[in-house]
């Protein structure tokens, strides 16, 4: 079971409520992961991953983004808008992320901090690793693609598995189980990305990797080949983004064969779990 999280909030630059949970590195602290969901869900779904990593060393902190999540729910005032961004949209998601890592930082001046990011989580991730590559040691990013209209499919994202017995969330897993739990959730929104965000903040999205970034930080991507959402094709350019054009010299591309879009909730998730937690002791060992 996971460590009970302290649930605690911020106030974002448009007075929105971020909620966010902080959960204790069992043992010794090596470090600190914050955690970036992805887009019509919330930071409760990543609940296994969590405990892996406090289990690690690594303390947690994990934020229902801006409409999102408990976030959503308070600031809408029930579920009916949920997964809309409010105020400020894209830039205030990503300003408001920021405020969390300026949160972590004062509370763990000495520990180094790892982003990880799923899916839209990946995309935010992408635009603060820009921004400010001297604030992470280093980046992992989940179900992430490489930003363009060619890189980043938006197409009915279940196409593939469509037919007249098809769920429509067979793209996030190949478990039915996880379906189920997405449909039941009352935090969650299945309302695709374009109508919740809108055309303007949805093309906010849109960028590559920075140019001569000038903070070598190692990244890891992770990527099923059946991901939809980019896929390994787009990812591979990501990561060459990174190389060439942002100057990172650590940068590796691990692709899960079977695997579907949320590798953390597929039915290889252990092995996806155990390849994070190697890569992390690789690059922020236990003190001897």
């Amino acid at each position: 079971m996971v460590a009970e999280a302290r649930t605690t909030e911020f106030i974002d630059g448009d007075g929105i409520a971020i909620v966010y949970d902080v959960y204790q590195a069992q043992g010794a602290a090596r470090g600190v992961v914050q955690l970036l969901h992805g887009v019509g869900e919330h930071a409760g779904r990543y609940g296994t991953l969590i405990e892996a990593l406090t289990g690690a060393g690594f303390h947690v902190y994990a934020d229902d983004h801006r409409g999102h999540g408990r976030t959503g729910i308070r600031q809408w005032n029930g579920s009916a808008k949920l997964g809309h961004l409010g105020k400020g949209g894209m830039r205030a998601a990503v300003d408001a992320l920021w405020q969390l890592t300026g949160i972590i930082k004062a509370e763990h001046p000495d520990l180094p901090l790892v982003l990880l990011g799923h899916s839209w989580g990946s995309f935010l991730s992408q635009k603060l690793l820009n921004a400010h590559p001297e604030a992470y040691d280093a980046v992992i990013l989940s179900g992430s693609a490489h930003l363009t209209p060619l890189d980043l499919n938006a197409l009915p994202l279940n196409a593939k598995w469509n037919g007249p017995d098809a769920d429509g969330l067979e793209w996030l897993s190949r478990d039915p189980e996880v379906w189920q739990d997405f449909h039941d959730d009352p935090l969650t929104t299945e309302v695709p990305l374009l109508k919740l965000f809108g055309f303007v903040n949805a093309a906010r999205l849109y960028s590559r990797p920075g140019k001569d970034l000038g903070h070598d930080v190692p990244v890891l991507l992770m990527v099923g080949r059946d991901d939809p959402v980019g896929g390994p094709h787009s990812v591979h350019k990501l990561a060459g983004g990174y190389r060439k054009r942002s100057g990172l010299t650590d940068v590796t591309t691990l692709v899960y064969p079977d695997g579907r879009h949320e590798i953390f909730n597929d039915l290889d998730q252990e092995q996806v779990r155990a390849d994070v937690l190697a890569w992390l002791e690789k690059h922020f060992p236990r003190a001897q």
